[in-house]
This record gives structure tokens, C-alpha cells and sequence, in this order.
């Protein structure tokens, strides 16, 4: 009777996991389809001035393959570049100069704000407010904001301008292609960009009428008047997530966003190994839980459900004897494996990677898990020697 029971849970258990991918696969967003990209484009008459923002903090390792390709952009009308310099104690800055001597390109200015960031300011959005000021005084039509890891093919900038012309859109947002040389890079880093899309589908961002908002914050192309209208940086300063922030305000203030999947922008950073790629999930999963232990509890029950369940039904009903187990979490992981293939073929990785996606889910639920305790530890939120609190320990200065 006892096992009756417990398998019937194991059955039960692997319907909902089931149902929950069937969900998934038709009623979020088309989440796991990677042909969102950069919509199709006319090269205006006039190609209006665009100021490059980077805030680069310790970058003094990547900056030789990022700089020179934004230096060398092929762009018909007026651009130039600003890289902010946060407090950087590897020579960041004279690294930046010299790039600009020897490659040429377009106008390099390097600055910094000076000092620590102001109390409810993280180090990168205050080196944006320096870096856009700067900007402002060329009274540029659009801000092109890019991390210092993040390299561009020589037309990126005219594609993303067209783009965003041609559509309409305030803000235009392609998430780089990251590296993926590494075992571990490979195992993670495309489960990473699916996950991703799997909290905000693409096709959803860019609808308009659609509540959800988000950008990817190593390539966001903005129109100035919409960061002026939507008060960015000032309004998202405290986030630590803050291209999703960033999408937000731009969104709420009225304005037109879209987000993508990249075919001219890379991100040259290296995580070869686990504990790098550890550390840059867990350092902000728990923020984007809004710190707050009941939907981390939710979170963790959720991907034990969706991506957990479904081997473990098929392996424990193969082994009772239960068919019905088995082959609902059977189709479940099947279902699974299915949306993972086409992120895979994305990043050029083969497709024996895609049924072990519940093994790098569950290293997800762990850091996730770990990004907590680090949070409760006083360490969590940390990057480059920073640790920010929760937004609401800090004083609003509005």
C-alpha cells in the first residue's frame, strides 16, 4: 500500500513536470527559439551622432581584444568613445590610452569619476552617470553602452543605429555571444543564455503592450531622450541587475525596447573554470530574487520540478517497475532536450550536451542557494572587491 502511494506521488509528480514543459514549450514566448535577432533595418539619410560609454574597472586582461574593435567602427556619421575608468589598480587607463595611440579609430576619451561610489550606487552605474555627462556635453542622438569585455564587429554600431531606426525603438539590446572554449564554459554558459531568455522570451520584450523588460547589459543602444525621460542612470542606480533595470525604466517612461540574440558581438572574458563561472552567477542570482526568501524557496522547488524531476521519474520508475513514471518523465526530459537544441546549435556546441541540461540546472539551484547564504553572510552581491547591499538598506536620496 505504502509503495502504491509513493509511486503514485512519483507518477503525479512527473504529470506536472510534463505539463509544466508543455507549458513551456507553447505558452512562454517561444522562449527557446534563437531567431530573434536584430530586426530588418533601412540606413537612414542622415546618421545621427553616437557617443560609446564603457565603464571598465580592473579590465586591463580584455581590453586588447575589446578597445581596438569599438575604436574601429565603420560608422558613417559622428561617434566617439568614453571610457570611464572605475578605480582600476591594474593600469586599466593608460592601457586604454596607449590602445588609441597605436590603433587610431575613432575619438578615445578616458576619465574617471574619482573616488568611491556614493553610498546606493554601484561602481558600474556610477561610472555610466560620469561617463553619459561626459557624453552629453556632444549632445549625442544615441548612447551606445558596452562593457569593457565586450567586442564588436566593424559595422555592430550601424547595425544596432539602423535597427533601431528603422523600428522605431528607444533601446536596442543584443545579448553577446559569450565565450565557450572551456569543458565548464561549454556545460554553462549556454544553459546560462537560456535560462535567461526562459525569465524573459525575447519576442516578448519587444511587443509592444507587453509587460516584460529586459536588455542585456554588454551592448544596449539607447536613444539619449528616453535615458533622459526615464532618468537612467539615477533612477536604477541601485541595481545590481542593472540592464534589466535599465529596460525597465526605459519601458515605464513610454519607450520602445527590443533585445536579441547577437551575430556581431562577443564577449572576449574567460571562465574557464567552474568556480569563475560560480562566482559570476552567484554574486547576483540572489538579487534577482529581490533577496527574498520565499520566492528563493519557490525558485529552488521550481527547478527541482521542471529540470530535476524529470530523470529521476525515469529512472526510479524503470527501476519499480512503474511504466507510467517512466515514461512521463521519459517525454518531460525529452521535451526538455528538444528546447535546449537550438541554443546549443547557437554556440556551435553538439548536441549530446543537451539531455545533461538537469545536471547544469541543478549546479544553477546550488549557486542560486549560494548566492543566498552569501547574501544572509554579508558577502553576497560582490564583485571586483565591492559588495553592495540590498536596495533597501541603503537611503533613498530622492
Amino acid at each position: 500500500m505504502g509503495q502504491t502511494a509513493h509511486v503514485s506521488a512519483v507518477v503525479w509528480t512527473a504529470a506536472v513536470s510534463l505539463a509544466a514543459w508543455v507549458w513551456l514549450l507553447l505558452g512562454q514566448g517561444f522562449f527557446w527559439r534563437t531567431d530573434v535577432r536584430l530586426p530588418p533595418r533601412r540606413e537612414p539619410a542622415v546618421w545621427p551622432p553616437v557617443c560609446v560609454v564603457v565603464p571598465a574597472r580592473d579590465e586591463a586582461a580584455v581590453l586588447p581584444e575589446s578597445l581596438p574593435s569599438l575604436l574601429a567602427q565603420d560608422y558613417p556619421g559622428r561617434a566617439e568613445v568614453f571610457l570611464i575608468d572605475d578605480g582600476s589598480s591594474d593600469g586599466t587607463a593608460e592601457l586604454a590610452r596607449a590602445l588609441a595611440r597605436r590603433h587610431g579609430g575613432l575619438p578615445l576619451t578616458v576619465d574617471s569619476p574619482g573616488g568611491e561610489p556614493p553610498a546606493g550606487w554601484t561602481g558600474k552605474l556610477w561610472a555610466l552617470r560620469h561617463g553619459i555627462g561626459l557624453a552629453r556635453a556632444r549632445a549625442p542622438e544615441y548612447l551606445l553602452l558596452t562593457d569593457a569585455d565586450i567586442a564588436h564587429a566593424p559595422d555592430s554600431l550601424r547595425h544596432l543605429v539602423a535597427a533601431a531606426r528603422t523600428g522605431g525603438f528607444d533601446l536596442v539590446s543584443q545579448m553577446a555571444r559569450l565565450r565557450v572554449r572551456s569543458r565548464w564554459e561549454r556545460l554553462v554558459v549556454p544553459a546560462f543564455v537560456y535560462f535567461f531568455a526562459q525569465l524573459y522570451p525575447f519576442r516578448r520584450v519587444g511587443r509592444k503592450g507587453a509587460r516584460t523588460a529586459a536588455a542585456a547589459g554588454g551592448c544596449v543602444l539607447l536613444r539619449a531622450e528616453a535615458a533622459d525621460r526615464a532618468r537612467v542612470p539615477e533612477a536604477i542606480r541601485q541595481a545590481v541587475i542593472d540592464d534589466v533595470a535599465l529596460a525597465r525604466a526605459v519601458k515605464d517612461g513610454g519607450g520602445r525596447i527590443w533585445l536579441g540574440l547577437a551575430e556581431r558581438v562577443d564577449s572576449v572574458r574567460p571562465y574557464p573554470r567552474l568556480h569563475d563561472l560560480w562566482r559570476m552567477v552567484s554574486r547576483s542570482a540572489y538579487a534577482q530574487l529581490r533577496h527574498h526568501p520565499l520566492v528563493l524557496a519557490g525558485t529552488v522547488a521550481g527547478l527541482a520540478l521542471v529540470y530535476l524531476v524529470p530523470p529521476a521519474a525515469l529512472v526510479a520508475g524503470a527501476a519499480a517497475g512503474d511504466t507510467a513514471a517512466a515514461v512521463l518523465g521519459g517525454l518531460a526530459w525529452l521535451v526538455m532536450t528538444g528546447t535546449y537544441l537550438p541554443m546549443l546549435r547557437y554556440y556551435r556546441q553538439p548536441p549530446w550536451l543537451a539531455p545533461l541540461l538537469p545536471f547544469t540546472a541543478s549546479l544553477y539551484l546550488l549557486m542560486t542557494v549560494d548566492s543566498a547564504v552569501r547574501h544572509y553572510r554579508g558577502r553576497g552581491a560582490a564583485w571586483k572587491g565591492r559588495t553592495y547591499a540590498r536596495p533597501d538598506a541603503v537611503p533613498d536620496e530622492g
